[in-house]
């Protein structure tokens, strides 16, 4: 709990500083960590087809994480912009909520990978939105002044609010992911998956790869989609997965 505080403080002061494509992606580590930990930890030996996901996942975020230090930027975030994340998010937290009440015994692991990530995508890009509009855009003086502007500071108010229900329906999500499958396919899921939603965000609507020529794009897109397949091959070959398998057809 201590180290999960701890990270939380570093991670809201990381986006305070810099741009969503910067800061997102380098949680990568976080896989290659859990992977060596998991392995000693459970007396189980990574097979090859694990080792080259890994890799494939670190090498895809690494690179992307070296062009986004060139070309990232940090422009203002407009109302335009926020009303689009935010109807993205109610959708995504009204259909989660659906798979909440459902029950979890229902759904498969990569499921909850899947929910725990894009979640939490959704809510890393808000903690940037509402520090953002409050500190960098003179949000929270206007509100402690009572100036406040009805639709510019209710919209952070209310990204505030989807960002608090996301995280909190994350975490499900991602408990139930740790309980139903190997944590290193969880961390895997949570270190491409999440950046990888809080990544487009902020290339397409916020507009923080602005200064990135079409090269480099093309870089972006390249690099996400060798760590994509690195978590597939990790959901498909991970030793633990294939345990789970054979368990089951026998």
């Amino acid at each position: 709990m201590a180290l999960t505080v701890a990270a939380i403080a570093l991670h809201f002061t990381a986006l305070l500083l810099a741009p969503l494509i910067l800061i997102q992606p380098i949680g990568a580590i976080a896989l290659v960590i859990t992977a060596i930990l998991n392995a000693r930890i459970t007396k189980t030996s990574l097979n090859k087809a694990s080792i080259l996901a890994i890799l494939l996942c670190t090498a895809g975020l690494g690179a992307f994480v070296v062009m986004a230090t060139n070309f990232a930027a940090e422009p203002d975030i407009d109302d335009n912009s926020l009303i689009i994340i935010l109807g993205m998010a109610v959708a995504l937290i009204a259909t989660f909520g659906f798979i909440f009440f459902s029950g979890a015994s229902k759904f498969k692991p990569l499921t909850f990978v899947f929910g725990a990530a894009v979640l939490f995508g959704f809510v890393a890009t808000l903690i940037k939105v509402v520090m953002k509009r409050l500190f960098q855009q003179d949000g929270l003086n206007r509100m402690l002044r009572l100036e406040g502007e009805l639709i510019t500071d209710g919209l952070t108010v209310l990204a505030l609010l989807c960002m608090i229900a996301a995280g909190a329906l994350g975490f499900w999500f991602v408990q139930n992911a740790y309980a139903s499958g190997p944590p290193d396919l969880v961390v895997a899921g949570l270190t491409v998956i999440d950046p990888l939603i809080a990544v487009s965000i902020g290339v397409f609507l916020l507009n923080e790869a602005m200064n990135a020529p079409w090269p480099v794009m093309l870089g972006f897109i390249a690099s996400g989609a060798i760590s994509v397949v690195g978590v597939l091959l990790l959901s498909k070959f991970h030793p633990a997965v294939i345990k789970e398998s054979q368990k089951a057809l026998g």
